[in-house]
């Protein structure tokens, strides 16, 4: 996409209408339609932004485009709402001008999507953090809720504001904003009680009716049916392109983010439907016995109805109805109502119940939205109020009056802003200021608001006389004092000059405003003017036990009783024009004038009377006059000479001196009259759009020459790149053909060279096989005659054997006949020599033990250290075991103790029969468990796994056992009806606290586990109030101390999910949590239940997200967790600190 560089740059008609030759109303109006067929929506006239409704989506209001605006001139990019917020907001920043934006139009021209543009281009561009993204919000948010009260459904405009707001946004020295303060006008309240043909009510009635639920309904005591009630009109009520129940929910959740308290919204949503209430009430006519006619009310279920809403007594209210009492000093005169003053009152009290609703809401976010710190602030203000107002068919009343007022004052103070911002320029640039000729709206201000003899003074005075007033009175006093005045014209004042004027009606008056002549009927002024609601009616609405009812009727107090007349509607707003007017005096302002391009609130179609009328009654000619008086066009020296230093030689690409210089030789060198511009301390002013057109118009010839030049040198450029080129790549061929020759030749020279060492490899491998073939007969010969060599010696070595075998066995028999011979010999001697030696055979058979026993003494010596470790570890391994069987220790589980060990050597045997003996203590007692028991103990042990050191409550219910069901469900006869509702068998049962996220405060609740479902019911009726299959369970949450709160999660999008999640409290947390996972996941159809443990979480609660904090805090209430609410995103629970 091509960006812009300049605001003259590819202009589609005239960017800057000060630049716009000729100047007339029709080129005028005609450049608005080039651009507007364009999609240009946007157009300047110097620093003033005029808009154009397109009545569709445009793609120029992306983050892009706000990135591309940002920090840029002015007149930098082409026309945009952004480039002038940015201007304001740097001006705001870096200046510290306190500034101020004017959004001025008609009725359906896009004032409020205007300011919120503004609004969101500044939160976009300012600083970022949590407590500056948090104001932004809060700023940003507000809109929806007063767009809800205040704007409704018209003939001009489907979204149309009724009342004026002026926002002042607080930033601080670094331009993050701070807070805001918003001013509400002239709340439309007559449009409470009467609509006209094919308009609204406002937005909030339709939205309550069509978006709250049937629940919030039936406590408002309210029906759907648009039909029941006679404030809302019916042949608008449905708007195309408008989701009434979508907007309501928008508008709730931004009370919430703004900061509103739940109870305050549903007091808001009370006030609104007791408004819709006393448009039901209707009266009859009853007549008395002295003549006179009171008043009655038909049907009064709505009057109860209403009164239980606001909590009225009805009889007060109902006779605040019928009789009203008018107090002087000292006495007090009742009187009855008619039907018509019954009306009256009703409708009366009806505007200004929603009025004062309406202020008040202004108030309360005020005090959301404010700066927090008292230091000064720099201050933006952005004015979104409504438009001239004139209605062709002449049925202007007070509204239009002081609508059209506001206006002229706003238009006075425009041109005088405009004037003096022109002067101070011509005076900081030393550029001669010239006296500018233009329309002084000064004599129809006066005329209006004059002290003594405005038309506001006038009708004040009537109001406040006494005797017989009416709108003919107030009229002829009109006719009387401002007859003369050039600018006011009436029936009478015509006649007294002998004119005839058939287009001005008898009851009516007109006024030459600075936009045209506008027709008021007088019809309704002095009611509208007195604004009157009788004080039986204040009394009664502050006799009300309805908080917000009390701030809204301080006046009904019966001690602070003031007789003083209150003051009057006209005078209010003409003291809250005052004020505005000096608070804007103050400022820098910024000016977007906005007009819608027809009254079909359709794309693509411009009517050029509708356009023309809104370019008058605007006063945009004024403003190009103004303007164009003195110089048209001033740029500063830097920009220009960038921008046309290509005209001169001398400027020519680079000019090296001071900008102001180099446009000093660019204009001299150049056929330009001096006359036609003058040179400032920053700028230089051109006098005449021509001159400009004319310096565009050759730097246009000159960028064609200069393009055209470019394209010369490119095009050479290109030619020869594109021949080098060629010419690389005709050497990379060459090379790789030369290459590809020498690999052929390379190829064949290595195919000889590898036959010729082929053919000499093969003679040198027959060689060497003839060499080895040699050898090997030589060694197969050597090796023949070894082995027959060795043979013969083998051979003669064992006949030499034999013969030495047949020699030693000659001898041994010789031997063995000697041996028997000497045996017997001896053993002869020895019988002969037994009986001489019985003697010495004693001494030898006792010779011969110590022999032995000598020998057992070597043999005992030489192995007594085996067997003495053998036998003493034998010794004390038998000790050792019999030990242990005196000392061993019980066989329950839990008994930790175990002999200890007497010798070191043994400490692997002594730890491993400490293992198998518990092992074994452990079967043993696991034998006796029963089923029950057993599932008791794996519910133990699952709730060891989860919260074993990570939840503090976690050892104090390790005694505890599981039961389950605590209540006895099955055999109390209180829970036979609840028991019979739930068809599975209940696994736990037990009473919890559900917390309630209003107010933190718990309610008794039955929580039922079973197999399928957690159910929760009433503890006193037994009624199922939420029942959750565990399916829809996403997670359950707690915390890491020893609170007993729980969150139960659910999944997005499913059924339970409506509500939102649960957050309940309860003494066995630890049994419900691992009873729940184990449910969960046993189940078929449910995937593993998450335990999130942790000390902050979120829950969503229907359409919010509420963040549940954790803390320890001092003991209080006895000990006991505490729950409380610190803001609508935020529930604190303040958990005692243990010892």
């Amino acid at each position: 996409m091509e960006v812009k560089t300049s605001l003259l740059d590819n202009m589609i008609g005239v960017g800057d209408m000060v630049l716009l030759e000729p100047l007339s109303e029709d080129s005028f109006i005609e450049n608005l339609r080039k651009r507007f067929d364009h999609n240009e929506i946007y157009t300047y006239i110097g620093s003033v932004v005029i808009s154009m409704n397109p009545y569709r989506s445009l793609p120029i209001f992306t983050p892009e485009k706000v990135e591309e605006y940002r920090n840029r001139n002015f007149y930098e990019l082409s026309p945009h709402i952004y480039a002038l917020a940015d201007e304001a907001y740097r001006s705001l920043r870096d200046q510290d001008k306190d500034q101020c934006i004017l959004i001025t139009g008609e009725s359906g021209a896009g004032k409020t999507e205007a300011s919120k543009l503004v609004m969101s281009y500044v939160a976009a561009v300012c600083g970022k953090g949590q407590e500056v993204n948090k104001v932004k919000e809060q700023l940003l948010q507000s809109n929806p809720v007063l767009e809800a009260f205040g704007n409704a459904k018209t003939v001009r405009n489907d979204n149309s504001s009724r009342f004026g707001k002026y926002m002042d946004i607080e930033f601080d020295f670094k331009g993050d904003p701070l807070g805001g303060v918003i001013s509400n006008y002239l709340l439309e309240k007559s449009r409470v009680v009467k609509q006209p043909r094919g308009e609204r009510n406002f937005h909030v009635f339709y939205q309550l009716l069509s978006g709250a639920s049937d629940d919030t309904l039936k406590k408002l005591k309210l029906d759907r049916d648009f039909s029941k009630y006679n404030y809302l009109s019916l042949d608008s009520a449905v708007v195309n392109g408008l989701d009434d129940a979508a907007n309501f929910r928008t508008v709730r959740n931004a009370m919430q983010i703004v900061g509103f308290m739940e109870d305050e919204v549903q007091s808001v949503l009370e006030l609104v439907a007791a408004v819709l209430k006393l448009g039901d009430i209707e009266f009859k006519p009853e007549s008395r016995c002295n003549g006179t006619d009171e008043s009655r009310i038909k049907d009064k279920n709505d009057l109860k109805e209403m009164c239980e809403l606001l909590g009225i007594e009805q009889s007060v209210l109902e006779r605040a109805f019928s009789y009203r009492t008018v107090e002087a000093r000292l006495e007090k005169v009742s009187t009855t109502l008619n039907v018509a003053q019954a009306y009256y009152a009703r409708d009366a009290l009806a505007k200004n119940l929603y009025s004062r609703l309406f202020s008040w809401l202004v108030t309360r976010i005020n005090e959301s939205i404010k700066a927090q710190t008292k230091a000064r602030h720099k201050v933006m203000g952005v004015l979104d109020i409504y438009g001239f107002e004139i209605f062709e068919d002449g049925d202007n009343s007070f509204e239009q009056f002081i609508i059209n007022y506001c206006n002229e004052k706003l238009q006075q103070i425009f041109i005088e802003l405009t004037l003096r911002e022109e002067q101070e320029e011509y005076v900081r640039e030393g550029i001669e200021w010239t006296n500018i000729e233009y329309f002084n709206n000064a004599i129809i201000c006066d005329l209006i608001e004059n002290h003594q003899n405005g038309i506001l003074a006038m009708l004040d005075e009537e109001c406040l006389r006494p005797g017989t007033v009416t709108d003919e009175t107030f009229l002829d006093k009109l006719n009387t004092i401002c007859a003369e005045h050039q600018h006011f014209e009436s029936r009478l004042s015509k006649n007294s000059k002998f004119l005839t004027d058939h287009s001005l009606p008898h009851n009516c008056f007109r006024i030459q405003h600075y936009a045209g002549k506008v027709l008021y009927r007088a019809e309704g002024f002095v009611d509208k003017n007195n604004d009157l609601l009788y004080r039986d009616l204040s009394q009664a609405m502050y006799k009300a036990n309805h908080s917000l009812i009390k701030q809204l009727f301080p006046e009904g107090n019966p001690a602070k009783v003031n007789l003083k007349r209150p003051p009057t509607a006209g005078f209010q707003f003409r003291a809250s024009v005052g004020t505005l007017m000096k608070n804007l005096q103050t400022k820098n302002p910024n000016y977007i004038r906005c007009i819608k391009p027809n009254d079909k609130k359709a794309s693509h179609i411009f009517t050029d009377s509708l356009v023309c009328h809104q370019v008058r009654y605007l006063g945009l000619m004024e403003n190009v006059r103004v303007r164009r008086a003195g110089y048209a066009f001033r740029q500063a020296y830097e920009p220009c000479l960038e921008r046309y230093k290509m005209l001169c030689k001398r400027t020519w690409p680079h000019w090296r001196g001071p900008a102001r210089e180099g446009v000093e030789v660019l204009m001299a060198d150049l056929p330009v009259p001096a006359e036609e511009f003058s040179y400032g301390r920053s700028k230089i002013f051109i006098r005449n759009p021509r001159t400009l057109f004319f310096l565009e118009e050759r730097r246009r010839q000159c960028l064609q020459d200069l393009a055209t030049l470019i394209q010369k040198i490119y095009r050479g450029w290109k030619c020869r790149s594109h021949f080098l080129l060629l010419k690389k790549s005709q050497i990379v061929v060459a090379a790789w053909y030369r290459r590809y020759a020498q690999e052929k030749k390379y190829q064949k020279i290595k195919s000889a060279t590898t036959v010729v060492q082929s053919y000499t490899r093969g003679w040198q491998a027959r060689k060497l096989l003839r060499e080895l073939k040699y050898q090997k007969r030589c060694e197969e010969a050597v090796t023949t005659i070894s082995a027959f060599w060795h043979g013969t010696q083998a051979r003669m070595e064992l006949r030499r054997l034999k013969q030495e075998a047949r020699n030693k066995h000659a001898v041994t028999v010789i031997w063995a006949y000697w041996q028997g011979t000497k045996a017997r010999r001896e053993l002869r001697q020895l019988k002969e020599e037994a009986r001489n030696r019985h003697a010495v055979s004693v001494i030898w058979a006792g010779w011969q033990g110590t022999k032995v026993r000598r020998e057992y003494r070597k043999f005992f010596r030489a192995n007594a250290g085996k067997k003495i470790y053998d036998f003493t570890i034998q010794r004390i391994m038998q000790k050792y075991f019999l030990g242990l069987k005196s000392t061993m220790p019980s066989v329950s589980p839990i008994d930790k103790s175990w002999p200890a060990n007497p010798y070191r050597f043994l400490d692997g045997v002594h730890t491993e029969l400490r293992r198998i003996f518990h092992l074994w203590r452990c079967k043993k007692y696991r034998s006796q468990f029963t089923e029950e028991k057993k599932a008791v103990y794996e519910e133990k042990l699952e709730a060891s796994e989860i919260f074993k050191d990570k939840k503090a409550l976690y050892p104090s219910s390790v005694s505890q056992p599981f039961k389950g069901d605590y209540l006895e469900i099955s055999k109390n006869p209180k829970y036979q009806k609840l028991h019979s509702a739930v068809d599975e068998k209940v696994l736990l049962a037990d009473v919890v606290n559900k917390i309630n996220r209003a107010n933190g405060k718990g309610t008794a609740r039955i929580f039922l586990l079973t197999k399928k479902s957690v159910v929760l019911a009433d503890q006193k009726t037994g009624q199922v109030k939420a029942s959750v299959p565990l399916p829809d369970l996403a997670s359950v949450s707690v915390s890491t101390q020893s609170d007993g709160f729980f969150a139960l999660r659910l999944k997005e999008g499913s059924a339970s999910a409506v509500k939102g999640d649960f957050l309940l409290s309860s003494d066995h947390l630890i049994e419900i949590i691992t009873k729940l996972h184990r449910t969960g996941a046993t189940a078929a159809d449910s995937e593993q239940l998450d335990i999130d443990i942790s000390d902050e979480f979120l829950l969503q609660f229907k359409h919010d997200k509420v963040c549940v904090k954790f803390i320890q805090g001092a003991p209080k209430n006895g000990n006991s967790v505490s729950c409380k609410r610190k803001n609508n995103r935020l529930l604190e629970v303040s958990v005692p600190t243990t010892a």
